[in-house]
């Protein structure tokens, strides 16, 4: 008889290799098997399972031996307190990328309507985020990936989210012709020969949402190029970018003219997010 507390010594000990979280892998993959939560697996430790149960646990655990994460085993990922649909076709929302979020709602008086724009928008987390912490903004996002804007509206279905409108666009490209009082993006910043890529769960997240040409700089250079003719005077971009990349992107901003250039750090003290501010004046 197999008990919940054998298969996740079990796992534990076979994730060892592949997670430094073995035991909440273990714990996360067999609570999607049963349907329950954790505090069910603490309650029940000695709970035997079927044979259907154990063949099923045994193929997820098969999978996160090979490394693939987590989020696109069980399909899902929070953010912000918020359950978001995932898979293959976009990133994993991030701890980090949360901090784009708490700056930009300190710009966001409740009950003002406001235009935002989210570039690259991936699973929708950014855009459904803040639709969802100011519902009287208007909240268009974009993504150049089909597959990526189905689980975004999707995404956006499961949280009801209606002041948010999603175009398939290269950054700008397809964008409606307005004028937004901010703007924000985590775009692709890693650098193709960045070693990094070839570790963890980058190995399985989509290539083309995490590399960018010129050392990882191209396409953050195209969004604070472009961003100008689309923010009103006084307004605010938003970018998201490499722990080491801080002095290259704040020169972007400089030699496009932006003004209060600056760099906040994410939880771990790594310079994460830029921002600035467009003065057509």
């Amino acid at each position: 008889m197999t008990t919940i507390n054998a298969l996740l010594h079990q796992a534990t000990a076979q994730f060892t290799s592949v997670s430094d979280t073995a035991a909440l892998d273990a714990e996360v993959l067999l609570c999607r098997v049963l349907n329950k939560d954790r505090s069910y697996l603490r309650a029940w430790p000695e709970q035997p399972l079927t044979a259907q149960q154990q063949k099923c646990f045994q193929s997820l655990l098969n999978k996160r031996c090979l490394g693939t994460p987590i989020a696109y085993i069980t399909g899902h990922k929070e953010f912000w307190s918020r359950k978001f649909l995932i898979n293959e076709n976009v990133l994993i929302p991030r701890p980090d990328t949360e901090l784009i979020i708490e700056r930009a709602i300190n710009l966001i008086p409740e009950n003002q309507s406001l235009n935002l724009l989210d570039l690259g928008t991936g699973s929708g987390n950014i855009a459904i985020t803040l639709a969802k912490e100011r519902p009287a903004i208007s909240m268009v996002a974009s993504d150049t990936s089909a597959a990526a804007l189905a689980i975004a509206r999707e995404n956006a279905r499961r949280h009801k989210t209606h002041n948010l409108h999603f175009y398939q666009s290269h950054w700008f490209e397809n964008i409606p012709q307005q004028q937004f009082d901010l703007i924000l993006s985590n775009p692709p910043y890693i650098a193709a020969n960045d070693p990094h890529l070839q570790q963890g769960d980058l190995r399985f997240e989509p290539q083309t949402a995490l590399i960018a040409a010129q050392q990882g700089l191209q396409d953050i250079s195209e969004i604070v190029q472009h961003a100008r003719c689309y923010m009103k005077s006084g307004s605010h971009l938003f970018i998201e970018h490499g722990y080491n990349q801080k002095s290259q992107v704040q020169a972007l901003f400089k030699r496009y003219n932006y003004a209060k250039i600056i760099t906040h750090n994410d939880w771990a003290g790594q310079p994460r997010v830029t921002a600035a501010v467009w003065d057509s004046d």
